[in-house]
């Protein structure tokens, strides 16, 4: 034991020693929770109107769970089917589409887990056929002129300035309505030669058309 000049007995290393070693002790951490389940969700791009999606997915955690498949209308989402996992949380499904254009799916699961919303396009299968040549510099009917390096498509009903999403063979354009036509029986679009090439379709022949 060390003494002061005065003769009295303290514990100073002792107590030093104990402050090291309260020091060096680890903290005492609560058990976290589990990981907040986690969803994967993939789907087809493109797909005829009356034909379906097809959806394939994985819920984390254990088979045998609950999950919803949404899609969104009316500026919300709607339940359109309810699956049971299977082995290691894995899913599929098909749901069938009639609604012309866009898409949105998702996938709602136990513990607040949601899936990433992914997008699909339904279509309808039209004839269209092509103009351009012989004709550059005529006015177009919604405006402009027509040139060959134009993006846009000729229909006889829909508003100027309409978006249509073309898939022809594995490729997608989305073209602007920029004037009237065809005028040829039995053809829904005629397609500006930019976008005829854009899509590599050939002078005539059917097109999937989100509109």
């Amino acid at each position: 034991m060390n003494t002061t000049p005065h003769g009295r007995g303290v514990r100073k290393p002792a107590l030093a020693a104990l402050t090291v070693a309260a020091a060096a002790a680890p903290a005492i951490v609560p058990a976290s929770a589990e990981a907040a389940p986690s969803i994967k969700l993939k789907t087809s791009h493109h797909v005829l109107a009356g034909h379906k999606v097809k959806l394939r997915g994985v819920l984390s955690g254990p088979g045998g769970q609950r999950v919803t498949v949404q899609t969104a209308s009316g500026g919300g989402w709607h339940a359109a089917k309810r699956l049971t996992t299977g082995a290691s949380g894995r899913f599929k499904t098909k749901l069938r589409v009639r609604r012309l254009g866009r898409m949105k799916v998702r996938v709602v699961g136990p513990g607040g887990a949601v899936s990433g919303v992914r997008k699909a396009t339904v279509y309808r299968a039209v004839r269209a056929s092509y103009y351009g040549p012989g004709l550059y510099g005529n006015r177009l009917a919604c405006g402009g002129r027509l040139t060959r390096g134009k993006i846009g498509v000729a229909n006889k009903t829909l508003p100027c300035g309409t978006r249509v999403r073309l898939h022809y063979h594995g490729r997608t354009v989305t073209a602007p309505v920029i004037d009237r036509g065809p005028y040829a029986a039995g053809r829904t679009y005629d397609l500006t030669e930019a976008t005829k090439e854009r899509l590599h379709f050939a002078s005539t022949g059917t097109v999937w058309s989100s509109k």
